[in-house]
């Protein structure tokens, strides 16, 4: 059940359209999940500064049940990094990816959570 937020100040006529879905790709790969529990949403456009500039930049949140960790978040950084910032033109220092950890219990699904479909994790 990954799910990547992205927001940038790019505007989103410049957004490559299956920027969405090769994040998407990216997240299967990078945490080992089925690709059709990984979702992405990117929202262009947004009124954002960055060290008191509107150069372009961006702000990402990856959710995940498990998956994350010390040095798993290296590797979500770098692959996520690199695909945004050649999409976008966006330098990577201008780009911030929180990590957010979720229990099976705090995800929703198929009106129940995934904790009582798939059980504890």
């Amino acid at each position: 059940m990954p799910y990547l937020r992205l927001e940038t100040n790019v505007p989103q006529e410049k957004i490559p359209i299956d920027l969405s879905a090769k994040l998407s790709e990216l997240l299967s790969k990078s945490l080992g999940k089925p690709l059709n529990f990984c979702c992405a949403s990117v929202t262009g456009g947004v009124n954002m500064s960055w060290g008191g500039t509107n150069d372009p930049a961006a702000q990402a949140t990856l959710m995940s049940i498990g998956a994350l960790g010390v040095e798993e978040n290296k590797r979500h950084s770098k692959a996520l990094t690199d695909c945004i910032t050649q999409a976008l033109g966006i330098d990577a220092d201008r780009m911030y990816i929180s990590f957010d950890d979720k229990k099976a219990s705090d995800v929703g699904y198929r009106k129940t959570t995934f904790h009582e479909i798939f059980g504890s994790k």
